[in-house]
């Protein structure tokens, strides 16, 4: 498509971006149902079993990371040179990026065979959940080239505008989880109960089920983009085009995992549950931030393409009306974490100590959400213009260079409250960062 006909350089702003979003939003909610599905059906198993779950997060985040941030660089690239009209640059980076998924894929396999026991020693001494967690964890990682895969695809039709097919293979695979946990975990229809192991393998089978989906989808759909064996040669331009972004923002991705290892250091010395409780949160988050992040997906292209375009006031109106669409999310977040707090924490079977622990945690951290708009805008329009650098500092603000030292100080005053407080304080000093950095940028190139 040249410009004039390509609807995401034509269409009125606010529709488009509606309809862009919406199918990622809900993508992204379905994603937040696997490790949460897992943990509602293991919580039942024992407090153990939810900590064993919980320890895990880490390396399943990092996973989650590279795919997203490797997707998210080859998506920023292949929309901007689209808008530009190059073609050719855009077969050869869809062909390349299905190399270097397969490399992240094998990385994947060592790490779970043999990163996974020593990973875990570090947060555990308890020799049943230890047991439980390393088996949990080597079937998730080692087994994780599905979901890399998938979410590749899933990129590359998000990259041409297409938002419902990647939301059609998330709910397909999130199904599957579902429908198969109960089987595998507890042992039904003639399936040996497997605890944890069977929520690993359930959550495997689901990404296994998209990933199908998505090549299927792929080699039937007409999205423009030509993959073929022969571009799959290495460019080092267009490698270091997609990894400038996609280095930055799977590292945003990964600051979860940094920041629940420091943490989980933390809170294993304030109290015994606190551990698994913030494992909760981390779950539970997801389904306010994932929205979040499916809107980013849809403003992402649209900020890519007509800045490629030079439609820059088309720019400014798709990250007004992001701004504002993100803000009505984060304060549904927040209202639904105040008001129910102790419902939320019911779905994982709480008992009194963990609901001593846990509404609190869901009321404070709850605050920093509506501010937290700002910095989760800026940082897609900063990837979508290419300047993962830009993006990858406003989420060290957020996630990881704040938190951790101001929750050592706050926890010595205010206990786990202390703990909590810093999430919220470092959403305000990092949306002052943005801010700056986004005012800087349009200086530059207006």
């Amino acid at each position: 498509m040249n410009h004039t006909q390509n609807p995401m350089g034509t269409r009125p702003v606010f529709p488009l971006l509606v309809s862009m979003s919406i199918p990622p939003i809900i993508s992204m909610l379905i994603q937040s149902m696997y490790n949460v599905v897992d943990s509602i059906f293991v919580a039942r198993l024992s407090n153990d079993a939810l900590t064993a779950v919980s320890l895990a997060y880490p390396l399943q985040n990092l996973v989650l990371a590279v795919a997203v941030g490797f997707g998210v660089g080859a998506n920023a690239y292949i929309a901007r040179n689209l808008g530009q009209g190059n073609r050719q640059n855009v077969g050869k980076a869809a062909s390349m990026g299905v190399v270097f998924t397969t490399l992240h894929a094998l990385l994947f396999v060592l790490i779970g065979i043999f990163g996974a026991k020593p990973f875990l020693q570090m947060f555990t001494k308890d020799p049943n959940v230890l047991q439980m967690s390393i088996g949990y964890t080597r079937i998730v990682i080692a087994l994780s080239f599905g979901s890399l895969y998938h979410i590749y695809i899933e990129k590359l039709f998000q990259s041409v505008g297409n938002m419902v097919i990647p939301m059609i293979l998330q709910g397909v695979g999130a199904i599957v989880n579902i429908i198969l946990d109960p089987i595998f975990i507890f042992g039904k229809f003639g399936v040996p109960a497997m605890g944890v192991n069977g929520a690993a393998i359930a959550t495997v089978a689901g990404q296994f089920t998209a990933c199908g989906l998505a090549i299927l989808y792929f080699i039937r759909t007409d999205t423009g983009i030509e993959v073929s064996v022969k571009e799959m040669k290495p460019d080092a331009e267009i490698a270091k085009s997609m990894y400038a972004v996609g280095i930055p923002s799977a590292a945003m991705t990964a600051m979860p995992s940094i920041l629940v290892g420091v943490l989980n250091a933390l809170l294993a010395e304030l109290h015994t549950l606190a551990v698994a409780v913030f494992g909760l949160y981390c779950k539970l988050q997801m389904f306010v931030y994932m929205p979040a992040a499916g809107l980013i997906q849809g403003m992402r292209p649209l900020v890519s393409y007509n800045y490629g375009a030079g439609k820059k006031d088309r720019m400014h109106q798709v990250i007004h009306w992001s701004m504002v669409i993100t803000a009505i999310i984060m304060a549904v977040g927040t209202a639904l974490f105040w008001i129910f707090p102790g419902q939320i924490m019911g779905l994982f079977d709480a008992d009194a100590d963990m609901l001593a622990l846990g509404i609190p945690m869901l009321r404070i951290t709850s605050l920093g959400f509506l501010v937290s708009t700002v910095g989760i805008v800026l940082s897609g329009c900063f990837e979508a213009l290419g300047k993962g650098a830009a993006s990858l500092s406003i989420s060290l603000i957020r996630q990881l260079i704040v938190i951790p030292p101001l929750a050592m100080i706050f926890s010595g005053i205010w206990g786990l409250d202390g703990v909590w407080i810093a999430f919220p304080t470092a959403e305000v000093l990092a949306a002052v960062v943005a801010i700056i950095f986004y005012r800087r940028l349009m200086n530059i190139t207006e």
